[in-house]
């Protein structure tokens, strides 16, 4: 029998809204559990992502990728595959696969982004920003020349450009 050395020292709690947010691009991002904290096991983080946006398409190299989305619609990309995700999707996307994505319609998206092992979480911490209030950061073009160097850090790569939102989609911004 294996005696493990972890201890209720070990145990984290986050409640609502705890823990340190970050602006990432056009996300709000509050880091829940990293590689430090977990002990190598995994990143967690709560995203609010703004309507229309997409990151470039990436790959990352150490780590599997998941989403449960909570709020909002998506389209992903992984692969060849482009499939829809609403409220109550859980998505897995394995590393070493192209991916990326685009929030549908006028509302944010909210999802819980798992980077497995621990690690990949970096990506966002390093390249972001602390938050400087409440809700998503103002719109700006994003520096992809920096974006890649924190990505290369990590083990992941921008391979292509971010993906439009679908004609319907549109269709509904338009209309807005």
């Amino acid at each position: 029998m294996t005696i493990s050395s972890h201890t209720a020292d070990d145990a984290r709690f986050l409640g609502p809204g705890e823990g340190e947010a970050i602006w990432f691009l056009r996300n709000r991002m509050t880091v829940k559990a990293t590689e430090a904290s977990t002990r190598g096991g995994f990143g967690l983080l709560e995203s609010l992502i703004a309507p229309g946006f997409s990151p470039p398409l990436h790959v990352h190299r150490r780590e599997d990728e998941s989403f449960y989305v909570l709020e909002g619609e998506l389209t992903m990309k992984c692969g060849d595959r482009t499939f829809r995700a609403t409220a109550g999707s859980f998505v897995f996307l394995p590393r070493n696969v192209p991916h990326t994505f685009v929030v549908e319609g006028d509302k944010p998206a909210r999802m819980l982004t798992l980077l497995t092992p621990g690690g990949g979480e970096g990506v966002f911490i390093d390249g972001g920003r602390p938050a400087e209030g409440e809700g998503l950061p103002p719109a700006s073009p994003p520096d992809i020349e920096a974006l890649k160097r924190v990505s290369a850090r990590y083990e992941a790569e921008i391979i292509g450009p971010p993906m439009a939102p679908t004609a319907r989609s549109s269709a509904s911004h338009a209309a807005a």
